[in-house]
């Protein structure tokens, strides 16, 4: 037993050491990785700014390359690939040259031209850009500016896996939150991030269920809805956006003998306070508007402490009602928000139609 007791320290202390160092060196291949194709993209744009260059020929030629440097190296150098490293540099040189070279103009990046030079220039320089891998890129670049941009910042701050930035994209995160916000938060969003300020920062329109594997044409409850999302917690969070904390479900709520229940309670670190969500499977009333009053002003005047701020209610509901909601609530309310939610990821582009219309 002694033994074993001096042997876990020695063992800690090793798995430390070893996983310490493979993360270096996944930084480090991965930086290497970005600069290489960053450095070949735009030794290729510089051949083709030379003018002997017709875009047939041009073609022709990426596809010599290609089958020579797969011959040398092997896979990974494919025409579509070099065309993409072409693509990364176009895109990207500008905040390249600014975030990871440190360097101010274009006749500064020209004399880079090796890898060694490049990672020697960046070897004291951290910057966030490296932080994303090639197959982050690959994806960013299949977006415009704007939500480009957006969720550069947000994979970078959240540390999103190429997997959750391909679920953000798909499920149209950027326009889901631009929906829901005035002209200028939406140029901020593209600028900065999604920064939370304000309740209304917070929420989305509408919210996508789609990990929950509910059927639309199969008839569900809302219990059913609240154990799928009980047990999808960790997604729910996710889709619920920065600073969630779960705290319960069914909170009982009891006034002279009278027992309510609110669905789902969480705490947002972020703007500190409590945000309730009542979970409706069917079309937005007025009861369920007042329900959530009711449930808000509990929670403020007996939960609350005196420093967080006020608590948030959100109606996820199937069928919003725009109506009821503008002559229950009244005008400028900023703590209950009704908004629908789909099981189904929404058409990317009938998003940015309604968008398009909204700016």
């Amino acid at each position: 037993m002694t033994e074993k007791l001096h042997r876990e320290p020695l063992f800690d202390q090793i798995k430390e050491i070893i996983f310490k160092s493979r993360q270096a060196a996944f930084r480090q291949v991965n930086t290497l990785k970005l600069i290489t194709n960053f450095l070949i993209g735009k030794i290729i744009v510089e051949h083709e700014q030379s003018g002997v260059i017709r875009a047939d020929y041009g073609k022709e030629t990426l596809k010599t390359v290609s089958e020579k440097l797969t011959k040398e190296f092997g896979r990974g150098f494919s025409v579509d690939n070099l065309e993409l490293f072409r693509s990364f540099y176009v895109k990207y040189q500008e905040v390249f040259i600014k975030e990871v070279f440190k360097s101010g103009t274009q006749s500064r990046i020209s004399e880079v031209n090796n890898i060694s030079e490049a990672v020697s220039r960046i070897s004291v320089n951290h910057s966030s850009l490296l932080k994303l891998s090639w197959s982050h890129y690959v994806l960013l670049m299949k977006m415009d500016q704007q939500e480009r941009r957006f969720y550069e910042i947000e994979s970078i701050t959240n540390n999103w896996s190429i997997r959750e930035l391909e679920r953000q994209y798909n499920s149209s995160l950027f326009e889901r939150l631009s929906l829901s916000q005035d002209k200028e938060k939406v140029i901020q969003l593209s600028k900065k991030g999604q920064l939370i300020d304000n309740p209304g920062d917070l929420i989305k329109q509408p919210y996508i269920l789609e990990f929950l594997g509910l059927k639309e044409e199969v008839v569900y409850t809302e219990s059913d809805l609240e154990h799928s999302i009980i047990d999808k917690i960790e997604n729910f969070l996710l889709e619920l956006g920065k600073g969630f904390l779960f705290e319960a479900r069914q909170k009982r709520i009891s006034f002279e003998g009278d027992d309510y229940y609110v669905d789902l309670v969480f705490y947002n670190r972020l703007l500190r306070c409590y945000v309730l969500i009542e979970l409706k499977i069917g079309k937005l009333s007025h009861q369920d508007i007042g329900q959530m009053q009711m449930y808000l002003n509990y929670y403020d005047r007996m939960m609350k402490l005196p420093e967080e701020n006020h608590t948030i209610g959100i109606i996820l509901c199937k069928q919003s009602n725009k109506t009821v909601i503008e002559f229950t609530l009244p005008e400028k309310e900023k703590q209950i928000f009704a908004r629908e939610y789909k099981l189904y990821l929404p058409a990317k582009e009938e998003l940015k139609k309604q968008l398009e219309g909204f700016i």
